[in-house]
């Protein structure tokens, strides 16, 4: 393979384009040092005077000298790295529990520290080199977001489906000691990683705070595509309830030892178990809110801002859909919404039928169910998508349905709103102009 980074775009009227470098182009060294990837060339064109050696299309080569102030961006567009793949057989893998037929990368498993620092996805650390780590801490690659489920190494080796693994306490304590903070999640297996086994998680992880930020509790997913895999225990009602109720006086003394909030449990705890969300001052700056902490809490704020906001407006009716754990939350900001507006909005539950009942999540409904939901119900003047059912960039849902073939299928207008009450309103203002 070809050393250095292929162009993919260059900005028009950049320095990159005054340089006349060219998409096709490869990016091989910036001062003498050869670019792996996107973040050695974050790392080394910080500089204000760089050497740039290009390879261009015809294969011929240049060497640039650049002089630029230091906020004054090159211009280049990369492609994103290939990630490396997971070497873990993990018992709640939700990848191993896809049904065929759904998108290509869906199937891929990544495990690549670069795109925990880049994106923010989650990373074991169990497969990583020593190089890497080396890597980490010289260009102070922070934060990053590991998924450790248990500080204990015999329970994590078996929910990782790996013998032989690095324990991964040591692996964050020199990260921590190199400066490099961490946000951290444990996804709660009944049976597996819970009671004593958590508790020692949590302590081992607070006790390296603050370069462990947060530790985020996320609920093992189980679809009903588990054949041949280690048999789970879903969270209940029940277990989800006595979860919360025993450790919510910890969460509150962890913040109050830390200083700042510490310990999350993620939404879908308090949604299962019917329990009262704490306030939103509770998740501090929402660092896990990615991971489903704190977004309904959120959402709940920022309806009662829109709320206030809100402006009486020409009839329409509007057909919602979400997944089933949002629906109390989102039906009773529109029901709001309905009465300042003047607009007639209808929310659907769209029950999961490709994954199963026990998957309730929002981002998780394929167009299909949409579909086969809305078939069912009379329909408004417009059907409303949230963003987060759809690929970014792409806007097709899990099993490659698109919004035109929405509207094909159900005969309206289909627009797709972001996912909280501002965006949805804004999009209802847009909707009435001409």
């Amino acid at each position: 393979m070809m050393e250095g980074l292929l162009i993919e775009d260059v900005v028009p009227e950049s320095l990159a384009e005054e340089l006349e470098i060219e998409a096709g182009d490869r990016l091989v060294a910036i001062n003498g040092h050869t670019l792996r990837d996107i973040i050695d060339y974050n790392y080394f064109s910080a500089d204000e005077e760089l050497t740039l050696e290009v390879v261009k299309r015809d294969g011929e080569v240049w060497e640039i000298e650049v002089e630029r102030d230091e906020s004054e961006p090159l211009g280049l567009v990369f492609q994103a790295p290939v990630p490396a793949q997971c070497g873990n057989k993990c018992v709640f893998c939700f990848v191993h529990q896809l049904p065929k037929g759904l998108r290509k990368p869906l199937y891929v498993k990544d495990e690549d520290y670069r795109l925990s620092f880049l994106y923010g996805n989650y990373v074991t650390l169990a497969n990583i080199h020593d190089g890497d780590l080396e890597r980490i801490k010289s260009q102070r690659l922070s934060p990053l977001y590991v998924s450790v489920h248990a500080t204990d190494l015999a329970v994590r080796e078996r929910m990782l489906g790996k013998a032989g693994i690095p324990p991964i306490l040591p692996i964050i304590k020199d990260l921590a000691a190199a400066g490099i903070a961490m946000h951290t999640q444990v996804v709660l297996c009944p049976g597996f990683n819970d009671g004593p086994i958590f508790e020692r998680t949590v302590a081992d992880l607070s006790a390296l705070y603050p370069a462990v930020a947060s530790l985020a509790v996320v609920p093992v997913g189980l679809t009903m595509h588990r054949k041949g895999l280690p048999g789970l225990q879903p969270v209940t009602k029940e277990y989800a309830a006595g979860l919360l109720a025993h450790w919510q006086p910890h969460m509150a003394a962890l913040t109050e030892r830390l200083g700042e909030p510490f310990l999350f449990f993620a939404d879908e705890f308090y949604i299962k178990g019917n329990v009262a969300f704490p306030p939103l001052a509770a998740y501090g700056d929402l660092p896990q809110i990615e991971n489903g902490v704190g977004m309904v809490p959120l959402f709940l704020d920022q309806a009662d801002e829109v709320i206030l906001d809100a402006e009486r407006l020409k009839p329409l009716a509007v057909t919602v859909v979400t997944g089933e754990s949002p629906y109390p939350y989102l039906k009773g900001f529109l029901g709001r919404l309905a009465e300042k507006t003047g607009i007639a909005f209808t929310v659907i539950p769209i029950k999961n039928r490709l994954f199963g009942q026990t998957v309730t999540v929002t981002g998780l409904v394929s167009g299909g169910d949409v579909v086969e939901a809305l078939k069912k119900v009379p329909l408004g003047d417009v059907i409303v998508i949230p963003d987060v059912m759809l690929k970014e960039g792409e806007g097709v849902f899990l099993d490659d349905l698109s919004i035109d073939d929405l509207h094909d299928a159900l005969g309206k207008e289909v627009v797709v709103v972001e996912s909280t009450p501002r965006g949805i309103y804004e999009t209802i203002l847009q909707l009435q102009s001409p």
